[in-house]
């Protein structure tokens, strides 16, 4: 899709995705609004010293649980990036109801408010953790993309068109296992939680082109996975602080040892488009393949998982990354 002269809501706009998304919006589209949805004034105006003089940002304090407040930003806007989540996994356990509220009724909110002010692109933003949840956080997330994908039954007689991004831990972002590691080096003691375990492993960057793919791409239903590499947590460790000693302190509650981007039974309704894997709908709004979907089926029984992945990254690519 083509974002010239577009106007672009981005919700949860303040947050390590909304930050990526914007410089990209700066640097690339020059001639779209961003309008920059979050309910931290303090996160906003720090990101307005980030970025001075751009008079195409605007900011909007709002949260994604107040409808009419979303249905108001969103007045006029052609393209919804949907990233706003409550997803630290301690908190949403502690406080489950407000995670609901934020990444369920919130979901629905936006589906709702798109289809009412007659966007026409809307992205929402999933994650690893919404397969085979084990935690409320994941289950919420599970739940989120639901309620997107099915959307589009309701956006039928619309010109709105509703699909998800899911992809794994992104490099360095709030509540990562980097920042904390980053702490931990000032104490020359780094802890992890079991040496087995695996993860995705994304930047900020990639994240940023997956949605402008889905953009471009979607016609309303699909989940677009990233081809990325796994790494495990140990080699992570090693490339962070080599040398240093590694407490094994066990996995924490709500916690998986692998994380999984395309469960088996997904596979059987999905694609592989290069350098994406597309889920697509099982819904009978969609029978008719659209012509971009040209990828070839996926092998039965696929599992998409990070410690049965093809790609791995070791400490030394690791530390690369790192240091870009």
């Amino acid at each position: 899709m083509d974002l010239a002269g577009k106007t672009i809501l981005l919700t949860g706009g303040t947050g390590s995705f909304g930050n990526a998304f914007v410089e990209r919006v700066v640097r690339d589209h020059p001639d779209a609004t961003l309008r920059i949805f979050s309910r931290d004034e303090l996160k906003q105006s720090e990101m307005q010293e980030r970025f001075p003089n751009h008079p195409q940002l605007r900011f909007f304090v709002g949260d994604v649980r107040n409808r009419s407040r979303l249905t108001r930003a969103m007045q006029g806007a052609h393209v919804v990036v949907h990233a706003a989540a409550m997803k630290q996994v301690p908190a949403c356990e502690y406080n489950p109801f407000e995670a609901v509220q934020t990444n369920v009724l919130g979901a629905q909110h936006i589906v709702d408010a798109a289809i009412d002010t007659g966007v026409e692109r809307v992205v929402a933003l999933s994650t690893d953790k919404a397969v085979n949840p084990v935690n409320l956080y994941g289950a919420t997330k599970l739940c989120e993309e639901k309620i997107i994908i099915q959307g589009n039954a309701y956006a039928s007689r619309s010109e709105t068109v509703l699909s998800v991004v899911r992809y794994g831990n992104v490099v360095g972002s709030r509540g990562s296992v980097v920042p904390l590691f980053r702490r931990q080096l000032a104490e020359g003691r780094l802890t992890v939680t079991d040496e087995r375990m695996t993860r995705f492993w994304i930047t900020l960057d990639e994240a940023v082109d997956l949605v402008e793919y889905a953009l471009t791409h979607s016609v309303g239903g699909e989940i677009f996975i990233p081809k990325i590499p796994s790494m495990r947590v140990l080699d992570l460790a090693e490339a962070m602080g080599p040398d240093l000693p590694v407490d094994i302190i066990g996995i924490r509650p709500g916690e998986k040892l692998h994380e999984i981007l395309i469960t088996d039974d997904e596979s059987r309704h999905a694609i592989d488009a290069g350098d994406v894997y597309v889920v697509l709908p099982e819904h009978p709004w969609w029978n008719d393949r659209p012509a971009w979907v040209d990828g070839r089926p996926l092998a039965d029984g696929f599992i998409y998982a990070s410690h049965t992945n093809d790609e791995w990254l070791g400490s030394n690519d690791l530390r690369r990354q790192l240091d870009a």
